[in-house]
């Protein structure tokens, strides 16, 4: 089987989740996206969501956050995991927002790649959600449903970034985040996918060639 179309699959992923998002970026500042985001990294969606509502409720800004102690951000971030490293990065990229920027968030890749913690999924994020700039951000759901529909097969994020560059419009970067990250939570899963209720099995590779088969051979017919 091919890759699975870009335009469709994203036409009907849109069907499916409507105006839902990955996450409240719409909600938060562009400071709070970007420490969001820098909380996010190896780590559940769950245990960020906490971490950053426990954070921002004490320290809503750069200004609080750069002053903050660190073993208060600690305490506040624990739950995201690697808690003492992202403590620490927070701290000082509220510090470096304030004294470089002027406390706004730089709205290239190149500038945000300069804070701690930030590499180009965290910069991608950022870029797509506070600002709307096209960028594709690859987490753990886009490097899995991306693979699984044929778009590639590397699995190194920054390879398979490359790949959906080259593979996705431009115009569409926006959405390949937003939209490939819902369906990898609520039916793409990693351990057992949904596929009986996923709108893309009609050209999705690995339904083809992973489940189709499989259901055959067992003769459960899928």
């Amino acid at each position: 089987m091919k890759k699975a179309p870009v335009k469709t699959v994203l036409k009907l992923l849109r069907r499916e989740f409507g105006k839902n998002t990955a996450f409240s970026g719409s909600e938060m500042s562009a400071f709070q996206c970007l420490v969001g985001t820098v909380l996010s990294a190896r780590t559940k969606d769950a245990n960020t969501a906490k971490a950053s509502a426990q954070l921002f409720f004490v320290y809503p800004t750069a200004e609080k956050l750069a002053k903050a102690p660190l073993n208060r951000i600690r305490t506040l971030v624990k739950p995201a995991g690697f808690y003492k490293t992202k403590a620490r990065y927070v701290k000082r990229l509220s510090q470096m927002l304030l004294h470089d920027y002027g406390g706004r968030v730089p709205e290239t890749m190149e500038e945000l790649l300069k804070f701690p913690g930030v590499g180009r999924k965290v910069a991608g994020c950022v870029l797509v959600y506070a600002f709307r700039k096209p960028a594709i951000p690859v987490d753990s759901h886009v490097a899995v449903v991306s693979r699984r529909l044929g778009w590639t097969t590397e699995k190194k994020p920054h390879k398979i970034e490359q790949d959906l560059m080259h593979l996705v419009p431009k115009r569409y970067w926006v959405d390949v985040n937003n939209l490939l990250v819902l369906h990898g939570q609520q039916i793409c899963l990693t351990q057992k996918p949904k596929c009986g209720i996923c709108p893309l099995t009609d050209i999705c590779k690995y339904y083809g060639e992973v489940v189709t088969p499989k259901a055959l051979r067992y003769g459960d017919g899928g």
